[in-house]
């Protein structure tokens, strides 16, 4: 995608498409109003004769208007002016996306960042426009046959500044956002293959690729026989009754000075539970068990995309999780590659199981932070819906600055608690832990279980279960903690304004 800044009034400016924006009451955005001018007062018709709303995120689409120099003129409804925050102008630009993905244009100019009123930087303002359009451009094809409708054809987006000095942050936020929108991307694709395609072998391929090329990026794999030899007995429980081979990915960028920060990401690529079976129903989904994986490797595309300056690890365990005569039973005691043994109470929390040794694999790289982010609990579901993902962490500084990250990025999380007295309920008779603590405070108990592979790390664990996918007729992964992640990283590296 290209991306231009422009002074020039928006009526002024031959484009396929100028996004413009009204408030309640009547009120005129400054785009709006420029067009209104123009158009003798069309707008304010138009408002008046109740064929335009300002109810936020509501889309009308005029073509042809005379004095204005555009095809089409999008006018989209901001609600109140007092509310109108970084949230809300994201939605009203994807809403405004929306519409204009129905057209065939092919150059549109946001408007909307000429609004004062939206109390934040132009750098977000263009970030977030950036990836509502890069949302608005996704599309899963790949495992239909036939002819496809095409998709849209836009190739460059503009943003109406009133100064000239606010250009170099908006193009830096644009481009920020198309980066973010790669990663995103790429980790909706891997999400949403189906698992017969998207194994950890794929996965692996996947990683290479993005690597190949790349000087400042590396990837490798390991195999079973390779973990077996470094101790990961806790990982390779999870695949014992499948054929498909488990793998270990690390992907290093290297691209500063400092300690890096690691990303480690679940990646079972089809869950069924394994001998504690899941029911038949919405099993389909669960091949977005390895969205935490895909999360991770996405954020690392967009690390790259960005040549940050900033060392980053992402290491992805990957398996499948099957029931057959060779898988691990319940009640099985196996050792992980920290020494710690595990009761296997059920086969069905094995995201944790995987998690742990790569998390001990991890301490190698000597991390400046460790995080984890997998698809873990249907606790965390429960306990915070499908709006924000879970942050524990045994860093409150590092708890506070994922939190941050997520307000910013509008991709938001939310912290929950750690404690020997959750850590009670993994007790076990026969092994030092085991690997469920009960139904009560199920999200933080899995938490609690992974701490005991993170002492004397900066760690935190995200629990992405509600946030990874959605269901229904939206059905499709998210790409999220994408957004999150890398904010973080571009905060760590000032890269931000």
């Amino acid at each position: 995608m290209e991306y231009f800044t422009t002074t020039s009034k928006p009526s002024k400016r031959a484009v396929d498409c100028v996004i413009v924006g009204i408030f309640d009451r009547g009120k005129l955005g400054v785009a709006a109003s420029d067009i209104d001018s123009a158009s003798k007062g069309e707008i304010r018709r138009l408002i008046k004769s109740g064929d335009i709303s300002s109810e936020l995120g509501h889309c009308a689409v005029l073509t042809r208007l005379a004095g204005v120099k555009a095809a089409r003129v999008v006018v989209v409804g901001l609600g109140k002016t007092s509310a109108l925050g970084a949230r809300q102008f994201r939605k009203a630009v994807a809403a405004a996306a929306t519409a204009i993905g129905k057209t065939r244009a092919k150059q549109v100019l946001n408007g909307l960042t000429l609004e004062t009123a939206a109390k934040t930087s132009h750098y977000y303002l263009a970030r977030h426009s950036a990836e509502a359009f890069g949302e608005m451009l996704y599309r899963f094809n790949q495992m239909k046959s036939g002819r496809q409708p095409a998709g849209s054809p836009l190739k460059k987006i503009g943003f109406a500044i009133a100064k000239k000095t606010d250009a170099a942050q908006t193009i830096r936020g644009a481009k920020h956002g198309d980066a973010i929108s790669t990663g995103v991307s790429l980790a909706k694709d891997l999400g949403n293959l189906p698992a017969n395609v998207c194994t950890p072998s794929y996965l692996a391929r996947t990683a290479k690729k993005l690597a190949s090329g790349n000087a400042k990026l590396t990837s490798k794999v390991l195999n079973e026989a390779e973990m077996k030899r470094l101790g990961m007995g806790s990982l390779l429980s999870v695949t014992a009754g499948t054929v498909e081979a488990g793998k270990l990915i690390v992907m290093q960028y290297k691209g500063g000075g400092e300690k890096p920060v690691v990303l480690v990401g679940k990646g079972v690529t089809f869950d069924t539970g394994g001998i504690s079976l899941k029911p038949g129903l919405g099993m389909d989904e669960m091949k977005f068990d390895m969205c935490g994986a895909a999360g991770v490797i996405g954020v690392m595309a967009t690390v790259a995309q960005l040549k940050l300056p900033i060392n980053l690890v992402v290491v992805v365990p990957t398996v499948e999780n099957m029931p057959s005569g060779t898988a691990t039973k319940p009640g099985d005691i196996v050792k992980s590659m920290s020494g710690q043994t595990i009761e296997v109470l059920n086969t069905d929390a094995e995201g944790r199981l995987i998690l742990c040794d790569a998390l001990t694999y991890s301490r190698r790289f000597k991390p400046a932070a460790i995080i984890d982010v997998a698809t873990l609990t249907g606790a965390c579901v429960i306990a915070l819906g499908a709006h924000r993902s879970a942050v524990m962490s045994n860093n409150d500084a590092l708890r506070t600055e994922l939190v941050a990250a997520g307000e910013r990025a509008e991709d938001l999380a939310w912290p929950m608690p750690l404690g020997e007295e959750y850590a009670e309920q993994l007790k076990s008779n026969f092994a030092d832990m085991a690997n469920i603590g009960g139904r009560p405070g199920g999200a933080v108990t899995a938490a609690c279980f992974l701490e005991k592979f993170a002492d004397g790390l900066t760690w935190a664990h995200m629990d992405i279960a509600g946030t990874a996918w959605h269901s229904g007729a939206k059905k499709g992964a998210t790409g999220r903690p994408v957004p999150l992640l890398a904010e973080m990283l571009l905060s760590r590296c000032r890269a931000l304004p």
